[in-house]
Order: structure tokens, then C-alpha cells, then sequence
């Protein structure tokens, strides 16, 4: 009987080998997603490379290389193996229409690749930054990692926030739901959905959405008014918020982390929140503790958090730099410190975030 040893050594080697061609294919899915490749063929069904190149306005030697490249890794369908190439039919499967096409689908994770490409573009400041230990701020990962961020969480946004999330605080949602003058601030809302969402599922109330990243907000604005849908977006820090009036509820989606001072911003929004009002937070969903080899979702956000997140918390001093790894102990202590009763964990089952409930203290 023949025994195959293999060592970590080679175990190691295929894994690089393995991401090498993963990283290769989101390159591939990232040129799909931004040139409407994989929109011409999810509206216009089985096209040739001359075709594809007429529909989506690309050379079409381009369109060709591309459209094997996705067939060879099988997120396409080709009619045929053989005969003229430029005459081959390619199809985008249903089963991968959510995921490469539809970006509002549950399960559409191509911006991930649009995220890898922002990194990557920054990656030379990051280096730079390893070495000086100052910080890149978030304009430098551009527009790429920007629109990909957003992209990657729509779906949940658009989908749960106003469903499964807002039931866990129910008092909150059936005030958002019934009153006429109930008020909510969407902090770190990126270029929307989250914000877009509330306003749609709770007309009654006025829905404001703050983000400090200019080209977000203007984004923000441009999403809104496509859904049409009346939401007002400030561009403004968080931790310098006011208002005339309390809010009810107050958002933070995967944003606390990011935040050079996290303390300071709650600490803020603590002081604009309703006395019996709720603030949510929703961040990373990593071990409760330190655990080294990690899960694949460990994996994940320290990846981000190497070559972004802790980089982008960097860029201002002072900074508490947190980094992607935010597990509760360090939640609940900026909350403490923010004068928060605490962070309650909520019952919310999601694979990739923890949900908090703070609330002012008795």
C-alpha cells in the first residue's frame, strides 16, 4: 500500500498556489462586474466574443480571452469545445446570476473582488506605512474598494436591517413603525443602502444618514434619489455630531472599527440619542478571543485588517487602533468608557457580523 506524506511544506505551497489562482479569477470577476459583462449576458443570454464586445462596448479580442478565461474556470457555460472560436455561444448560468450579476441578491459577492482591487492599488503606502507606523487614509484605497464596500453589503442591508436585525429591538422598531416623529441617524452610511432601506420600511420617520468620506455621500445622494427615495445625507465626523433634537435610534454598521477614536464618537452619540433610545451597533463577527490557526472568517478579517482597516484607523492620531479582529470585550469597553450602561450582545443568527444594543446608563 502506497502512503502519501505530505508535509506542511507542501500543504503551505498549494494553499499559495490555490490563492494565486483565486486572486487570478476575482481579477476576472472584477472586470466582469466593471465593464457590464456579466449584466450583458444576465439581460441578453448566450453571446459570442463579438457579440459580448458590441453589447458591452469592448474590443473584442478582449472579449474573447475574457469570456474563455470565465468558461475555464466555470463560472460561465460554452456551448461548444471545438470548431471556430469567435463563433462559441457563452452563458451565464442562472445558479450564478445572483452572485456575478444581481446586485441586490442575497447572495452577490463580486464586489469582494472590487475590495481586492482598491487594497491592492494601495498597497505600496501600505508598505510604506508598516514602516513609518503612520497610517493611509481611506482615500487612497480609491473608489474600487469604495463601491465594492458598499456593493458587498447592500443585499444584508436592503434585506434584514429593517427585517430580522430591527426586531431584535423591539421597542425601537415598533416606535420607528408607529410614530410620526421618530428620528434616526445612519452613522458611517457609506453610499447608502443601509440608509435607503430605513427610510423605505419606515416612511414616517426621518431618516438622516452621516459619513465622513465625501465621495460616499455624494454617492449616497445619487442612490437616493434612483430609488427615490427622500433621505437627507450629511458629510460630517462622528464624533463631532449634534442636533437640535434626540434621535431614537442611532446606526453603526461595520464602522466602529474603522474609527481612529471609537470612544469619542460614541461618547458623541451618546449625547444626540434619546434618553430611552437605542444604539446599534454591527460589527465583525470574530472569536470571542484569540485563536490561532483561525476559522475562515478569523482569516478573512485579519486579511482586511493588515492591509486596511488597522492602516486606514492609523492615518489620524490619536488612534486607538482596533483593527478588523473587534471582539466584545473591546465593544463593550469603549461603550463603558462612552458612558454607556454596556454593549448587550443580541440574538441576531449572521454569519459575519456580532450585533451590540447600547444603551444610555440608568
Amino acid at each position: 500500500m502506497c502512503h502519501t506524506n505530505i508535509t506542511r511544506e507542501d500543504a503551505l505551497t498549494e494553499r499559495l498556489f490555490q490563492g494565486t489562482i483565486h486572486t487570478l479569477e476575482l481579477f476576472g470577476v472584477y472586470l466582469g462586474k466593471r465593464l457590464g459583462l456579466y449584466r450583458s449576458l444576465a439581460e441578453r443570454g448566450a453571446q459570442t466574443p463579438l457579440e459580448l464586445a458590441e453589447s458591452a462596448g469592448i474590443a473584442v479580442r478582449y472579449a474573447r480571452e475574457w469570456l474563455e478565461q470565465q468558461a475555464v474556470a466555470d463560472f460561465l457555460v460554452v456551448d461548444t469545445l471545438v470548431g471556430d472560436a469567435d463563433a462559441r455561444r457563452y452563458t451565464l448560468p442562472e445558479a450564478h446570476r445572483g452572485v456575478l450579476a444581481e446586485d441586490g441578491h442575497a447572495a452577490h459577492v463580486a464586489p469582494f473582488a472590487e475590495m481586492l482591487v482598491g487594497i491592492a492599488g494601495a498597497l505600496p503606502r501600505v508598505v510604506d506605512a508598516y514602516r513609518s507606523g503612520e497610517g493611509v487614509d481611506y482615500t487612497h484605497y480609491g473608489s474600487d474598494f469604495r463601491v465594492g464596500q458598499a456593493g458587498i453589503n447592500r443585499p444584508a442591508f436592503s434585506t434584514d436591517l429593517a427585517g430580522p436585525w430591527l426586531a431584535a429591538l423591539p421597542d425601537i422598531e415598533a416606535r420607528l413603525r408607529t410614530s410620526t416623529s421618530a428620528r434616526v441617524a445612519d452613522v458611517g452610511c457609506g453610499e447608502g443602502w443601509s440608509t435607503i432601506a430605513l427610510a423605505r420600511a419606515y416612511p414616517d420617520a426621518e431618516v438622516i444618514g452621516y459619513d465622513l468620506d465625501t465621495p460616499s455621500i455624494e454617492a449616497a445622494r445619487r442612490n437616493a434619489a434612483e430609488a427615490g427615495v427622500d433621505v437627507a445625507f450629511v458629510c460630517g465626523d462622528a464624533a463631532e455630531l449634534t442636533s437640535d433634537r434626540p434621535f431614537d435610534l442611532i446606526l453603526l454598521l461595520e464602522a466602529l472599527h474603522d474609527m481612529s477614536r471609537p470612544t469619542e464618537a460614541l461618547r458623541a452619540l451618546r449625547g444626540v440619542l434619546a434618553s430611552d433610545g437605542a444604539l446599534l451597533v454591527a460589527d465583525e463577527r470574530v472569536a470571542k478571543a484569540f485563536v490561532a490557526p483561525g476559522d475562515e472568517v478569523e482569516r478573512m478579517m485579519y486579511g482586511w485588517s493588515v492591509s486596511h482597516c488597522l492602516p486606514v484607523a492609523m492615518a489620524d492620531t490619536p488612534t486607538a487602533a482596533i483593527g478588523t479582529a473587534i471582539r466584545p470585550e473591546i465593544v463593550e469597553r469603549c461603550a463603558r468608557d462612552a458612558g454607556f450602561a454596556g454593549a448587550r450582545v443580541l440574538p441576531i443568527d449572521n454569519d459575519l457580523f456580532r450585533f451590540y444594543r447600547l444603551d444610555h446608563a440608568a
